[in-house]
């Protein structure tokens, strides 16, 4: 039986249980760009919690707007009713959106917004008349949350093999990952573009009456922080243009300032046709997630249904009010400071630091866009993943948060840092892995 203060009644989600359970790393206190650890000692936060905090945290504005709701308005159903704040929230991430993507759709977490997306997809093909249209194509390597339909249609194994065959009709395209002709790119890798033709093998294979939706992250950050080839986006859209197949893009980490712009769509001006998020959306203050729709794809969905309810599909805390008292507070947030701007301003300091790790110990390549940073470790003989994670253990216990995936370093802090915390976060991971062996 567990006792009120042990450790074993919470099952961690993707943790090692029994290793962390046996040496506990724990966080007691937030504020700005730093935690501070239950030991007492500060930690500098450079990966934004969990891609999420962009705005820095403990910001008085979110929390003072999450607070004042909470005393006046705990819970209001979105089923066949509203609250005001829910409408303005859409409204407002409306207007940050692509010009028509301009619908919007709340759930609770990336991984709903996900499922949401690939639900409305195939409500769409229905209700044009194309119902043969049910095939969705993910990538290799990619990560689109922990539901059913996000772990179909991602690519990482270990997300996969546990839970069966998961959902029928789905294909993968190749990911976009080469060192042999990449590594230590600056920004988008010059080669590769090419491998968006995969996209003409899976209609050549399955006919493109049968696709519904293609979906992908911009940039691949769960797997090891994967920037898209120069042309790669532009010709995978032209691809679905040209057999009618809706694209999704996946920015559940790249909104928000991610990679200085209100959305990737935006920064390597490609327009999806449905656009899912979360993390930044509120600054992580409270969770919620939310799904861009084309007016056309919500129109045709909306037009052809019977009187009644339109899309079967939602949430109890769908547009909770605490959420969206969040959400409109984090996107003021983000104006007033300009942090999507001081994204772009840092932006080629942040590119530089990244790749001053380039010759240090175990350290294959370097990567980056935006405030985002990867750097790929060369994994132990017969321990893959070892390397990296001892790597996190000693940045935590010396002052620095960094995510680590497989052999790989993700690093996106919040976009309130300064130069000095980008020369501490490199100056840091440079002594730690200069330790390790």
């Amino acid at each position: 039986m567990s006792e009120p203060n042990d450790l074993s009644a919470f099952w961690m989600p993707f943790t090692d249980n029994r290793s962390y359970k046996a040496n506990p790393r724990m966080l007691v206190a937030a504020d700005g760009m730093h935690y501070t650890a239950a030991a007492g000692h500060k930690v500098l936060d450079a990966t934004g919690g969990l891609w999420c905090v962009n705005a820095g945290h403990c910001r008085p504005r979110i929390v003072e707007a999450i607070r004042k709701v909470a005393g006046t308005l705990d819970f209001s159903p979105t089923f066949q009713l509203g609250h005001p704040l829910v409408f303005e929230a859409a409204a407002r991430l409306a207007l940050l959106m692509p010009e028509q993507l301009d619908r919007i759709f709340f759930t609770n977490s990336g991984s709903e917004s996900v499922d949401t997306a690939l639900k409305i997809a195939l409500a769409y093909q229905r209700a044009r008349g194309q119902g043969s249209r049910t095939r969705l194509i993910g990538r290799e390597r990619g990560y689109h949350g922990v539901g059913f339909g996000g772990i179909s249609v991602g690519g990482i194994v270990g997300n996969r093999r546990q839970f069966g065959t998961l959902l029928a009709g789905v294909d993968h395209l190749r990911h976009t990952h080469d060192l042999a002709r990449n590594a230590f790119s600056r920004g988008m890798p010059p080669h590769g573009a090419e491998l968006a033709d995969d996209l003409e093998r899976m209609v050549a294979l399955h006919g493109a009456d049968t696709i519904a939706a293609v979906i992908v992250e911009p940039v691949a950050g769960s797997t090891g922080v994967l920037i898209p080839p120069q042309g790669y986006l532009q010709r995978l859209r032209a691809i679905c243009d040209k057999h009618d197949i809706l694209l999704i893009f996946d920015e559940v980490i790249t909104g928000f300032g991610r990679v200085g712009k209100a959305t990737a769509s935006e920064r390597f001006g490609v327009t999806p046709d449905i656009i899912t998020m979360a993390k930044g959306l509120t600054n992580a203050a409270v969770p919620m997630g939310a799904v861009a729709v084309q007016r056309a794809v919500y129109d045709t969905v909306v037009g052809s249904a019977g009187p009644g309810i339109e899309l079967f599909h939602g949430f109890t805390y769908s547009g909770h009010p605490l959420a969206a008292a969040a959400a409109i507070a984090s996107l003021d947030t983000y104006a007033e400071e300009g942090l999507f701007e001081k994204a772009i301003e840092l932006e080629s300091y942040w590119e530089d630091a990244v790749h001053s790790l380039k010759g240090a110990r175990h350290v294959i390549d370097c990567r980056n866009v935006g405030l985002i940073g990867g750097i790929e470790l060369e994994p132990r003989a017969e321990a893959p993943g070892k390397r990296a994670m001892e790597t996190f253990h000693r940045a935590f216990d010396s002052g620095l948060l960094i995510r680590v995936t497989g052999d790989i370093i993700a690093l996106s802090p919040p976009l309130i840092l300064q130069k000095s915390h980008i020369d501490e976060v490199f100056g840091k991971l440079a002594e730690v892995l200069a330790s390790i062996e």
